[in-house]
């Protein structure tokens, strides 16, 4: 017997509901409202975003920066709120077929050594890993003290861990 699965919904944030949301989550997620990768520091209202809405209620979010001038999308945020229910994946798929609409050629992203979920999940959905950052959170947390010296499993926070994808 199937399982009956909830639809997913992706939308772009529009009401200043959603954008308060948005906040909440970074906040809780991230430790506030910019997240760093490889140096550079985004805000979350300098991001484009997406929710994921299932059964009327808003179950995660996609931030990410598109650079036409060089054939690139960064994904700078992804969150479900339901793990293992396909709410990232899906948040993935629509920001990917949005750079693949805009032209560009690749998608990429920064995780944290900790991270091994999310390794994991990239890594099956075709990403590959490009590039190792070592000390790269440290440097971070001097601009960012919310980050933890801690993440993960128990795992020290220390490096970032670059992933694309082609599209």
């Amino acid at each position: 017997m199937e399982k009956n699965r909830s639809v997913i919904q992706v939308l772009a944030p529009s009401t200043n509901e959603d954008r308060e949301w948005m906040k909440e989550l970074w906040v809780n997620e991230f430790g506030g409202e910019t997240v760093i990768s490889k140096g550079k520091e985004h805000h979350l209202r300098d991001v484009e975003a997406l929710i994921a809405w299932m059964d009327g209620e808003r179950v995660g979010a996609a931030t990410y920066r598109l650079s036409e001038s060089d054939d690139y999308c960064e994904l700078t945020g992804i969150n479900a709120v339901i793990k293992g229910s396909g709410i990232g994946s899906e948040l993935l798929a629509v920001v990917e077929q949005i750079a693949k609409q805009a032209g560009l050629k690749h998608i990429w992203l920064i995780t944290t050594n900790d991270n091994v979920d999310a390794l994991r999940f990239y890594q099956r959905l075709g990403y590959r890993i490009v590039a190792f950052h070592p000390n790269a959170v440290d440097e971070a947390r001097k601009r960012k003290p919310a980050i933890p010296l801690i993440g993960f499993y128990g795992i020290p926070l220390r490096d970032e861990i670059e992933l694309q994808k082609l599209l």
